[in-house]
């Protein structure tokens, strides 16, 4: 038996993986292939029993796995994002959930005949929209900051009001079973005091710990588990006070940090995004493995009607309601009604809630988890799959992130920068020299003027479009720690670095010191090319020079052509895929491929016009 289960969580845990990897691949949302995963996993071969796996510990799990995607969402919402949307998300959070609240009430005891108070449970439920699903779509998407930044708030604070609301429905429902009247002040007693103990006891533990890592009274070795060790042992404590308050507390907690001076949560931030990666996954299989069939079918075209009326109609009544006569353009209301999938809070807490209703004996309650996710698997297919598209027909989209950040606009990075920017691409240069800069900015190419690697570039550097880093300055330590800075945003296959003079002590020590600067980065042109000579090339009259290979000309015979007069800086063709010329790599570009290389004189043979 224990070897079982050994298997099955290694299978889920590969299984996982692999949808993540393949999500990225196809640029759709993982939850699509998660959820295919966990059905052909249970109810499809019957392989995968999640109860017969974790028996009473399954649902106790789950629950802590979502206070830490909660908690891990709610460390990236800060105030200076949304300054000027406050009053959207204020909204959307308020009249906007009352009016999905009672349209999904609804239309769900019209349409599919559910009691009132059991409709009233399932539109409190399907009022989130859940960061599980919402923030890898918006990876996919790109929609403009706006437009981020709203769904991101409202996806992460509206999943603990949801779950709030299902308690105090749920709290009716039993109280109604047992009395046979409406509890109306023991209602309106236990939403007020959910709340207070939500939010005093999440503001007063994000203060405290934020305390600690301000002070730096705990080291940082310990700072993760001990922020994970404190989200469970403060949503255990807010859950005991009264019931389902943990998640609105762990929310707060983050939100406190996130926005607290002087406290930084980026390492805590980056190991609970990992973390959250690896929950969301697993949870989603499970919870699709625990579907019937059979219950779908009883559900009939009741199901797919209200989800249509969640899609095309409750949605957009809800964002255009609370965005009125805000800023927000057409366009971008519009994104934003159409972008509203519902997650693993949804999924989780209507699971819950099932079981104990039917436990009591109420009608109907078995049908909530597949109506739930008729309306996950609705919502997140139609989006996923077109999303990217409907953005870009808006025009809010952001632009691809083939662009380059340039570390350096000495004249090499100014240099290269031109190059780049008369072949197309969008370029960004950084540096803390004020004379660099001023002579980029003489030359018309965008500038940051600052440390790239600083804290105040994280805060105001604009990254947008920009998906690659060239590492250009004559320190080889600043290059790799920018390289090493990047790393996560771009991936190290998309930072290159330039050689430098320190680089060429010896042979043996020069191998040396290109591993320990490589660390996985491309590395410029050759082991002989470094910043100096390139600087004084272009200080002798070098220039940039563009040649289209062709049948007729080919690679070949344009090293034939200039030989070492030229020096093949990147090259490129019609689709704007590019590629810099590497060290240790031996590329021959086809006809049709524009090579750009720094040339020694101005000479041009006929074969170049």
């Amino acid at each position: 038996m224990h070897q079982e289960a050994i298997i099955a969580l290694s299978v889920i845990g590969i299984v996982a993986i692999t949808c993540q990897w393949f999500a990225w691949w196809v640029k759709l949302p993982a939850i699509v292939f998660l959820l295919l995963s966990g059905i052909i996993l249970g109810p499809l071969t019957g392989w995968l029993n999640p109860e017969q796996l974790f028996g009473d510990l399954l649902f106790p799990m789950v629950t802590l796995s979502v206070a830490i995607i909660l908690f891990e969402g709610s460390l990236t919402l800060k105030f200076e994002e949304i300054r000027g949307l406050q009053k959207v998300v204020r909204n959307m959070l308020t009249i906007g959930v009352a009016i999905a609240w009672f349209s999904i009430t609804a239309v769900t005891h019209y349409v599919l005949e559910f009691s009132w108070s059991l409709s009233l449970l399932f539109g409190a439920l399907m009022v989130v929209t859940g960061p599980t699903v919402i923030v890898p779509m918006l990876r996919t998407v790109k929609p403009n900051s706006t437009i981020s930044n709203i769904l991101r708030w409202e996806g992460i604070v509206i999943d603990p009001l949801g779950a709030i609301l299902a308690v105090l429905v749920f709290e009716v429902i039993l109280s109604m079973q047992a009395s046979g009247h409406l509890p109306i002040s023991h209602t309106f007693a236990l939403f007020g005091q959910t709340l207070a103990i939500g939010i005093i006891l999440g503001a007063v533990t994000g203060y405290l710990f934020g305390l600690i890592l301000r002070k730096h009274l705990m080291p940082e070795y310990l700072h993760n588990v001990a922020t994970l060790s404190i989200v469970f042992g403060v949503f255990a404590l807010s859950n005991e006070l009264s019931e389902e308050s943990g998640l609105l507390t762990v929310t707060v907690m983050g939100i406190w940090l996130a926005n607290m001076k002087n406290v930084d949560v980026e390492d805590i931030l980056d190991f609970k995004e990992s973390l959250s990666i690896l929950l969301i996954s697993g949870l989603f299989i499970l919870l699709a493995a625990r579907l019937d069939f059979s219950q779908f079918e009883a559900l009939g075209m009741g199901a797919v009607v209200l989800f249509l009326f969640i899609q095309f109609i409750i949605r957009p009544l809800k964002v255009f309601v609370s965005t009125y006569n805000s800023d927000l353009t057409w366009q971008e209301k519009t994104m934003i009604s159409w972008i509203g999938p519902r997650g693993i809070v949804a999924a989780a807490v209507t699971a819950l809630f099932a079981i104990r209703l039917e436990e009591v004996g109420i009608e109907n309650a078995d049908l909530l988890v597949p109506l739930a996710f008729t309306i996950i698997i609705g919502t997140v297919l139609l989006q996923g799959a077109t999303s990217k598209f409907i953005a870009k027909f808006l025009g809010v989209a952001e632009p691809e992130d083939d662009g380059f950040l340039i570390m350096g606009a000495n004249p090499v990075g100014r240099m290269i920068a031109k190059a780049l920017q008369e072949s197309g691409f969008t370029t960004l240069l950084a540096d803390g020299s004020w004379t660099n800069i001023k002579a980029a900015r003489m030359d018309g190419l965008a500038t940051y003027y600052g440390n790239a690697v600083s804290e105040h570039a994280d805060r105001h550097m604009d990254l947008v479009g920009l998906g690659h880093l060239l590492a250009l300055t004559p320190q080889k330590d600043r290059n790799a720690l920018a390289g090493q800075r990047y790393k996560p945003e771009f991936g190290s296959n998309k930072i290159y670095l330039l050689p430098t003079e320190e680089d060429k002590e010896s042979e043996k020590e020069e191998q040396q010191s290109r591993k320990a600067v490589n660390h996985g980065f491309q590395i410029l042109f050759n082991k002989e090319l470094s910043y100096s000579k390139l600087a004084s090339l272009i200080g002798q009259g070098a220039l940039t020079k563009q040649t289209t290979l062709s049948e007729n000309f080919t690679f070949e015979d344009y090293k034939q052509e200039y030989g070492k007069r030229a020096q093949p800086i990147f090259i490129f063709n019609a689709k704007q895929q590019l590629r810099f010329f590497v060290d240790a790599e031996s590329f021959k570009p086809d006809p049709g491929w524009t090579i750009v290389a720094l040339v020694k004189d101005e000479k041009v043979s006929e074969q170049d016009k």
